[in-house]
């Protein structure tokens, strides 16, 4: 579904419809243009510009493609009734990394954005309630192959003052995390980071949707949500992957930065000996 239907600019009429196939897939997959449109509140023509806008010839051509989807999806649900809710967990969580496998099939745009972090001096990692893990993750590895990351971790005035300074010391990108529950204050943040001339890089498990919209740059992964907390296998991957085009993208930089923390780590004993 995320290759389906990311990376399109959607309006809000054809964001109900995607969000409806969503919740829906193995009812909505089967449904004539007429049951759809009705179901969704949209008119017939809605759902073409819908269609045509994700690069199908038309309605039917995006039906063909979503059944089969269904149809996995429902022998999937299955197979899940042999299963604990520990084992579903994991599989779900395969399933998002296997996705995740997949969209590095083509590594162009993580790479590209790794350039761009690379170059902004400072950088600032943007990651509020549920997301502070995924960034402070983030902040502390890449301080290790990049001279100035600012990491912020509180919404309101306080992101903001953080994020304009960063403009004004020169930054010129933020990476921004968002997972789910996805907070009000995060767009705000992002909203301001725009405002203040900065780019935005967002890693998050939509595809769709305001905090999509809002980034010049989305970088997707899946998030499990089989149990009672989000587990965050894939967009942690993804999150190294970005580093390591980061790396990649100053290797002079980066081995003078590595070699030097190490001689620091050794010099105060900062890890254990095995």
């Amino acid at each position: 579904m995320r290759a389906l239907f990311g990376g399109h600019r959607l309006s809000p009429a054809q964001r109900r419809i995607a969000q409806y196939i969503v919740d829906h897939l193995t009812e909505a997959a089967f449904l004539s243009i007429t049951d759809l449109a009705e179901r969704v509140g949209v008119s017939q023509p809605s759902v073409t510009r819908f269609a045509s806008s994700l690069g199908f010839s038309g309605f039917p051509a995006l039906r063909e493609a979503l059944q089969p989807i269904a149809l996995s999806s429902v022998a999937g649900s299955r197979e899940e009734i042999r299963r604990n809710e520990l084992q579903a967990a994991v599989d779900a969580e395969i399933e998002n990394l296997e996705s995740l496998r997949r969209t590095l099939a083509d590594p162009g745009r993580v790479l590209d954005v790794g350039r761009e972090l690379a170059r902004s001096m400072p950088l600032t990692v943007l990651g509020l309630r549920i997301s502070v893990s995924l960034a402070e993750y983030f902040a502390y590895a890449a301080r290790r192959i990049h001279p100035d990351v600012r990491l912020v971790t509180r919404g309101g005035s306080v992101a903001y003052d953080a994020l304009l300074q960063s403009r004004e010391a020169g930054g010129t990108w933020v990476v921004a995390f968002a997972m789910p529950r996805h907070a009000n204050e995060t767009l705000a943040a992002m909203q301001a980071a725009r405002s203040t001339g900065l780019r935005v890089a967002l890693i998050t498990d939509l595809s769709l949707g305001s905090l999509v919209d809002e980034a010049d740059v989305a970088l997707t992964a899946g998030t499990g949500s089989r149990l009672v907390f989000d587990s965050y296998s894939a967009p942690g991957v993804l999150s190294a992957a970005v580093l390591q085009a980061m790396a990649d993208a100053d290797p002079v930089r980066t081995q003078a930065r590595l070699e030097g923390y190490e001689q620091v780590a050794d010099q105060h004993r900062f890890f254990l000996e095995d």
